[in-house]
């Protein structure tokens, strides 16, 4: 893959990736912002629909879906996009839209024009740029990165995800209580802003996109065809992907509920959920601190396993939840659910960005985060029509056993017989 030859060198200095790598560090600092403001979003939203506009449990479920939405219909393109266009560029545009898009939420308010519709287009175009955005940067960290990097690179980045997003969670039950759900959104723009500038800030220029030279443009079906391909091909993707898919589905529902469980069930307050949701998130920061090693001594393969089905085993848990000292169950549910996440997260980036090759990694990368994410929606709507005919704490019951039930797709997959998961570059086609 393209690298210049001052970061293959830097590959081999000593010290952590962040004090000798300055573009890593500017990338770090960019990507750990914005997934604060994400966090964020995903309290005062819902926190915002729920406390000032009194919406249903549909319409909450609703405002979730709207957020995933983008990758059923843009997931698969946005991909051969990203594979032509300079990816550093694409991040910076979608943090700019970002910005603007949740200023707009509080200017509204302060018109006395917010409304419900308001609020799911946010969600709506805000998931959008976010297509753009993950799969730019999934596909640029290798061109930023020597090999012998990638793997502390991704558990750095996913490291500090969880640990912004738990902080970000805390942060936005706050937030909400000191400034409101709807001016509180002022923090989200603040962190895509910040985002945009630690991303301006990286020197590193790739090098001009293979599909975007004289004669080598294909059409966009054909690109899309070729993601598909490759990933329905190949038995190690193709298991990821189902898996991906079928987790997301009952994760994305038990996202959806979570804000309405804890307060209209549970009975807590804005700031009592954050740092609920936090507390119970610090498993994400755990996972990326267990992942390396757990992968070094049990092999990739096994510690996926272990990962995505023997921990989040523990993730129906949440459905006990009662006020006082049942609310341990939530944080041990919660926290096993993120840990698994996180740490299967890291292995699974690692094993993509060095199986595949960079000139196909947009496409790989969108083709399979276009399952993977796009059943999320589907499973914000499922839980908002069984939370509203069954019950909100049924529906949990069904949405947290889900989650360990889906890597059942992993041990029939042939990643079981494995101790590690195969390193080799798949063929483009």
């Amino acid at each position: 893959m393209p690298v210049k030859t001052g970061h293959r060198e830097a590959g081999s200095a000593g010290g952590g990736l962040l004090r000798r790598h300055r573009d890593f560090r500017q990338l770090w600092y960019g990507e750990t912002a914005g997934k604060f403001g994400v966090s964020v979003t995903g309290v005062l939203l819902p926190l915002a629909a729920v406390s000032v506009l009194h919406a249903g449990t549909f319409a909450v479920s609703l405002l979730n879906a709207a957020t995933w939405l983008p990758w059923l219909v843009i997931g698969l393109p946005a991909g051969v996009w990203v594979d032509r266009l300079r990816r550093r560029t694409v991040m910076l545009v979608c943090d700019a839209v970002s910005c603007a898009l949740f200023l707009s939420v509080p200017i509204a308010a302060w018109c006395g024009v917010l409304g419900i519709g308001q609020l799911l287009l946010v969600a709506l175009l805000v998931g959008s740029a976010a297509v753009f955005f993950q799969t730019a940067y999934t596909a640029y960290l290798p061109t930023l990165l020597s090999a012998p990097d990638q793997a502390e690179g991704n558990a750095k980045l996913h490291g500090s995800a969880a640990a912004a997003q738990i902080a970000g969670v805390g942060s936005g039950g706050l937030i909400a209580q000191a400034a409101g759900a709807v001016d509180g959104m002022l923090t989200n723009a603040a962190t895509f802003l910040i985002s945009f500038l630690c991303v301006g800030r990286i020197r590193h220029r790739e090098p001009p996109a293979a599909a975007s030279r004289p004669g080598r443009r294909a059409p966009l079906l054909g690109d899309v065809r070729e993601g598909v391909r490759l990933v329905a091909h190949d038995p190690y993707l193709r298991s990821l992907t189902l898996f991906g898919a079928a987790s997301n589905l009952a994760l994305g529902g038990c996202q959806a509920l979570l804000v309405v469980f804890l307060v209209r069930d549970i009975g807590l307050s804005s700031g009592a959920v954050g740092a609920l949701v936090g507390l119970g998130g610090a498993g994400g920061v755990l996972g990326a601190l267990l992942v390396r090693r757990g992968a070094a001594r049990l092999g990739t393969a096994r510690a996926l396993l272990l990962f995505e089905l023997g921990v989040p085993a523990l993730a129906p848990l949440m459905a006990l939840t009662r006020d006082g000292a049942g609310l341990a169950f939530f944080v041990v549910g919660y926290g096993a659910a993120a840990l698994g996440v996180v740490a299967g997260n890291i292995i699974k980036a690692g094993f993509i960005q060095g199986y595949c090759p960079s000139g196909v990694l947009g496409r790989v990368t969108a083709c399979s985060a276009f399952l993977n994410y796009g059943t999320l929606p589907l499973g914000a709507l499922l839980a908002g029509g069984l939370g509203t005919l069954v019950g909100v704490r049924a529906t949990m019951w069904l949405l947290t056993a889900g989650m360990p039930l889906a890597a059942l797709i992993l041990v029939w997959s042939p990643i079981r017989s494995r101790r590690d998961l195969p390193a080799r570059e798949a063929e483009p086609s």
